[in-house]
């Protein structure tokens, strides 16, 4: 059984536990040198002084969080061990690889709380492979990568150009915009991917 480590308290993540604990998987909160992975999930805005700038749009920041999680994605960029993100997540190993965010982008927020779904597009084999080089996937964001962080290279788009994953050129680093955690079991979608796909293929990858 492969273990990701998150950091925080998981039961504050039961999707996540959830959606990984049916492909076979344990997402854990402690000895993160024992686990296969580092898991970046979702929440509030990283703030900005991370990236050099002010606050300009970003909300709900939490600092102890993200001093701890850059932390633990430049431990495990140090030791060449994988990664993987979603939607903070993303933006985190941008910020942690040295890239900055745009503070507030429109139309990929919830709408009366409520997921809004839209078309992506990717030339990346690993993407096409999964789900074809266009489909539907949720969204739940306001932020978005402005400068990319060195190594990164997007690998999926929404049609307005937001970048909606990328992977790094050299290190086990994968990360998304979107939420598959949210895209499968109870929670699954007729309008939107399987998500259970993409995180089947992230374990199997790493």
């Amino acid at each position: 059984m492969k273990r990701l480590f998150l950091y925080g308290n998981a039961a504050d993540y039961p999707n996540y536990c959830a959606a990984f604990a049916a492909l076979n998987a344990e997402v854990v909160t402690d000895a993160p040198e024992r686990c296969d992975a580092l898991l970046l999930p979702g929440g509030a805005d990283i703030h900005p002084r991370f990236y050099g700038q002010e606050i300009a749009g970003a909300r709900d920041i939490g600092e102890a969080r993200d001093e701890a999680e850059l932390a633990l994605a430049r431990q495990f960029i140090a030791e060449r061990r994988p990664i993987f993100g979603v939607c903070r997540g993303l933006q985190l190993i941008n910020v942690a690889l040295g890239g900055t965010l745009h503070q507030h982008i429109e139309h990929h927020d919830a709408i009366d709380e409520k997921e809004t779904v839209h078309p992506v597009y990717t030339d990346d084999a690993f993407f096409t492979a999964l789900y074809g080089p266009r489909f539907h996937v949720n969204s739940w964001h306001h932020q978005s990568i402005d400068r990319l962080g060195e190594g990164l290279r997007p690998i999926l788009w929404a049609d307005d150009g937001c970048i909606e994953a990328v992977r790094h050129e050299t290190l086990p680093i994968l990360a998304v915009q979107w939420h598959p955690e949210r895209l499968c079991l109870a929670l699954a979608r007729p309008d939107a991917v399987d998500g259970a796909q993409l995180l089947s293929a992230v374990l199997q990858a790493f």
